[in-house]
């Protein structure tokens, strides 16, 4: 476990760590959510093995600190990831994000693109005003005191589940609930705007449950890679890990193949050139 201090006042952002071979992939869970728990088993599958791989707590979930006083504004949660990545050494990453942790990752990329040489982005969020159907909609309905005091947070609990409510119950109320005020606000520039913005290699990863993404054309026009994901809904990683560790694979490795058998091929056919001469 490594820490990183994030606000000044003593408040750590934390994460575990995995040794292997640069450039490093960096896992960042959504809201309420951790990033162990939702992509461990991503990693450690034999065709992402041998790279260094961080999984690193957002500010208010899992093993890091919960500062009162903190905003955990998006804004706010990419400055902490940004301070845990530069502690870490760590430049170029590849960024694999779910949900409001995608939205994250695409401010931390258009902030510090030095960070970011690639995301994944499995249904992140990239408007403002997600629909009342969001769990992120559901905790902001409440004003901060109900949700942290006045049992709030419990009745979300009940409702969510008992996947998403046993990582969620981690997470501190009054964190979990300024982060899903954040995510109803979004961001300026919308989260969307800077990802089609991004200069860096970008997937994203729609579930096929999860219906058609608005406004797809206009990403894949911008050079977003938009990939339906069969027979999966919102968590990707947990309803078809086959096509997901596919996807986190990647490009990166298969042009290294192409580039292989393109090289295995051009030296065949200028063997085969100097024969007929």
């Amino acid at each position: 476990m490594q820490q990183a201090q994030f606000d000044g006042k003593g408040s750590h952002i934390r994460w575990t760590e995995a040794a292997g071979a640069e450039p490093s992939r960096v896992y960042v869970h959504g809201l309420g959510s951790a990033s162990t728990v939702y992509n461990a088993h991503i990693a450690a599958r034999p065709e992402l093995a041998g790279r260094r791989t961080l999984f690193v707590d957002l500010p208010g979930h899992g093993i890091s600190d919960r500062p009162a006083d903190f905003g955990y504004t998006l804004e706010d949660h990419a400055e902490a990831l940004a301070v845990a990545l530069d502690t870490a050494h760590v430049t170029g990453a590849e960024l694999v994000a779910h949900s409001m942790g995608g939205a994250v990752a695409i401010v931390l990329a258009h902030r510090r693109p030095d960070l970011v040489s690639r995301l994944v982005l499995a249904e992140a969020n990239l408007d403002p005003h997600p629909p009342v159907t969001a769990g992120s909609s559901g905790i902001a309905s409440y004003d901060e005191e109900d949700y942290v005091v006045s049992g709030g947070h419990a009745r979300v609990l009940e409702k969510v589940g008992p996947f998403w409510a046993a990582t969620m119950r981690l997470a501190d109320p009054r964190a979990l609930h300024r982060t899903a005020k954040g995510l109803r606000r979004g961001t300026s520039p919308t989260m969307r705007r800077m990802l089609e913005e991004l200069t860096a290699e970008r997937v994203y990863l729609q579930g096929e449950l999860s219906g058609e993404l608005p406004g797809r054309e206009d990403l894949e026009a911008a050079g977003v890679r938009v990939v339906t994901v069969p027979g999966a809904g919102h968590n990707v990683m947990f309803d078809n890990p086959d096509a997901f560790a596919a996807e986190v694979a990647g490009r990166a490795e298969a042009s290294a193949t192409r580039r292989k058998e393109r090289t295995a091929s051009a030296a065949a056919g200028a063997e085969a050139l100097r024969r007929q001469w």
